[in-house]
């Protein structure tokens, strides 16, 4: 179902524009359109309230990591601060489309994909950013959980933009949120933890698998955005660590 929040200042072509690109991903998603709600509202929103019906023993938790899992991304991180360069006006041609193909693209292909494998755990990159969602599956797993981050996937320029201090509010919120359980190798950059904590809009999945399964997915996933970037480790004095 559509829920839309719409301003009376912007034209109903705006609305128009808005819709007709969430029913063509509903489509391309194989989902039906059944309604929806608009409020007037002085902000622009727009969203799908989705309902479905699985098989209990087809769902992916984020629970389950196993000691020795491998962990792959099947997404580039900096799309919070990209979107933020953006509002500031400092964003590149490049950057923006980049960030706009990233937001658009359904994660079907990452999980058709994975149907195939021996997934353990799975979870998206959203609003509690990598830090946060990694965060989730340490502790419902009881592990702890490595990256390395010089093979994170990231955005054209988001790494300068994070530099240059456009970073969203919500990054500080998570920062906070996972500080007593993150570990910062000394040499991480600085840009580097602020992109772990930085929300993401539309991110990846980043699944849980044996290291032999997830270097065939990354090979079948074929894109430079889909890498191995970490594994799991016996718990730790920390959850997650930047190394």
């Amino acid at each position: 179902m559509n829920l839309l929040c719409f301003p009376s200042c912007l034209p109903l072509s705006v609305m128009r524009e808005i819709l007709e690109g969430g029913i063509d991903k509903v489509k391309e998603a194989g989902a039906v359109l059944a309604g929806g709600h608009t409020i007037s509202d002085p902000t622009p929103k727009y969203g799908l309230s989705v309902t479905g019906y699985m098989r209990e023993c087809d769902v992916w938790r984020n629970t389950g990591a196993r000691e020795g899992d491998a962990v792959v991304l099947t997404k580039a991180l900096g799309v919070g601060i990209i979107n933020t360069a953006i509002k500031g006006g400092e964003a590149d041609d490049e950057a923006e489309k980049a960030v706009i193909a990233s937001m658009t693209r359904l994660n079907r292909k990452a999980r058709n994909i994975g149907r195939h494998y021996g997934v353990h755990a799975a979870t998206d990159v959203t609003g509690f950013a990598l830090a946060g969602h990694s965060l989730e599956v340490a502790r419902g797993s009881g592990v702890s959980i490595v990256y390395d981050h010089a093979s994170l996937p990231v955005l054209p320029s988001a790494l300068r933009f994070a530099e240059f201090g456009f970073l969203p509010e919500g990054m500080y919120t998570n920062l906070d949120y996972v500080a007593s359980s993150l570990a910062f190798a000394d040499g991480v950059p600085q840009s580097v933890r602020d992109l772990v904590c930085t929300p993401e809009t539309s991110g990846g999945l980043l699944l849980f698998m044996s290291g032999e399964d997830a270097e065939a997915y990354v090979r079948e996933f074929d894109e430079p955005c889909c890498r191995v970037i970490g594994k799991v480790v016996a718990k730790r004095e920390k959850s997650v660590y930047i190394e």
